[in-house]
């Protein structure tokens, strides 16, 4: 998956700053952040999305929800609230076909989202 971006990221080539990192997840600031806290959380694994992964997937997707909530605490926005979104596919809003999660928070989040 060379010509996946987040793919690239996983490997080390772009120097991005991990604020999580272990064999399967990693953890990083958005570089387009939609609120004051934009975290993107993707697997190591290049899985194309949500409806693309498996019942094999499912340690590694709950583990990315797992890492949401420790980044969420280890910046503090824990108590006050944050949102956690997987996009899937390009009606659901999907731009970057690896899957991955946003970490919002930092302001109120209004809803319905879109």
């Amino acid at each position: 998956m060379a010509a996946c971006i987040f793919c690239r990221i996983a490997a080390g080539e772009l120097g991005t700053k991990f604020l999580h990192a272990d064999a399967d997840v990693l953890a990083f600031a958005d570089l387009q952040p939609q609120a004051p806290v934009h975290v993107l959380v993707i697997p190591r694994k290049h899985l194309v999305s949500l409806a693309q992964s498996s019942g094999q997937d499912d340690a590694l997707l709950g583990h990315v929800l797992a890492t949401a909530r420790s980044v969420a605490q280890q910046l503090g926005v824990d108590t006050s609230g944050y949102r956690v979104v997987l996009n899937t596919g390009s009606d659901g809003g999907q731009s970057v076909h690896h899957l991955h999660a946003h970490l919002l928070a930092g302001r109120p989040l209004g809803w319905p989202p879109g």
